[in-house]
């Protein structure tokens, strides 16, 4: 089994930590189901939020979802002018049998304008 790292974003509408629980969730719901992965298969997520989130933590929605023996971990994304606002990004390493090509990275709503290269 190798490990593996998966990433994924999704731009929030507002910053209510209702609003964030039900945008991340859906984010990592996303990630899991279009890799084929269960919460056994995590080894750990890290969480980004632009400067312009102050609601709540972005894991907390990792841990509504179930995901509570898990590493996770949040930090704040680099406030570069210019950027895309409300956004959270996620990097979960995995384990997977899949080769790397085959991992399907999540950029959700107007968030898949951040990596066109990657998102699927």
């Amino acid at each position: 089994m190798a490990v593996r790292a998966v990433r994924g974003a999704v731009q929030l509408e507002r910053d209510e930590a209702g609003h964030m629980d039900e945008q991340v969730g859906a984010l990592l719901t996303a990630i899991l189901e279009r890799n084929g992965l269960t919460a056994d298969d995590l080894i750990s997520i890290w969480f980004t939020a632009t400067p312009d989130l102050h609601s709540d933590f972005p894991a907390a929605a990792a841990r509504k979802l179930g995901i509570v023996d898990v590493p996770l971990i949040c930090a704040q994304e680099l406030d570069i002018e210019g950027a895309m606002p409300r956004v959270v990004r996620v990097l979960a390493h995995i384990e997977s049998d899949k080769p790397r090509a085959d991992i399907a990275h999540v950029y959700l709503g107007a968030a898949g304008a951040l990596r066109k290269d990657i998102a699927q």
